[in-house]
């Protein structure tokens, strides 16, 4: 065998492995009574290329934020757009991001860029009601459930890994669950856990 074609087989093979790895982890967050959980974010502690940052939006709307969790790499951009017709005034007190963009009204948007991981907890100084929350990730296994408690992360490293969900309203430390997630192939996980009623803005995330 000649080197090229050495060299070629080579290359090949060391990228079997890696493809063969790869997998799904499926998550399925349900509360104490079985219903399904929205907005849970689930993350692995997994090596891997995090993805780019990006540009996103968060409206006010109706007097709320939406939505209520965003997921976003670190880097990132998030517009805050007013769509009521009446004035906001955005905050964080949060570590990872402390920030405020004064009286907008409708129509009118103002940017944020979100440069450091962690939760960021969004409030109102109008309108105390209003709550949003962003994680911000230096992962590439990091997503939020849907409407039916649901989440896949694709192209997960097949060895044990820790596994984390978190709310805003779960009953944990940090509003944090972690349990391992088994080696082996695609894998479906049904998790449950304890929430707590909405509480006010707070300002220690």
């Amino acid at each position: 065998m000649n080197t090229p074609r050495r060299l070629l087989f080579t290359l090949a093979a060391l990228a079997l492995p890696a493809t063969a790895q790869a997998r799904d982890i499926t998550v399925t967050v349900r509360d104490a009574a079985g219903h399904p959980v929205e907005d849970a974010v689930v993350s692995l502690d997994a090596p891997g290329r995090a993805p780019p940052p990006g540009h996103f939006t968060i409206n006010q709307k109706n007097t709320m934020f939406a939505p209520f969790v965003l997921v976003i790499p670190v880097g990132s951009t998030v517009d805050f757009t007013n769509l009521d017709p009446f004035r906001h005034h955005v905050y964080s007190f949060s570590p990872a991001k402390k920030f405020e963009l004064k009286l907008f009204g409708q129509g009118e948007k103002r940017a944020v860029t979100f440069d450091r991981p962690g939760i960021v907890a969004l409030g109102c100084n109008i309108h105390d009601t209003m709550q949003a929350f962003i994680q911000v990730v230096d992962t590439a296994f990091a997503a939020k459930t849907g409407k039916d408690g649901r989440v896949v992360l694709h192209g997960a490293p097949a060895g044990e890994v820790k596994l984390r969900v978190w709310h805003p309203y779960l009953r944990a430390p940090a509003n944090q669950v972690a349990l391992a997630a088994p080696a082996g192939g695609d894998v479906s996980l049904p998790i449950s856990v304890k929430l707590r009623r909405p509480a006010p803005m707070q300002h220690d995330y």
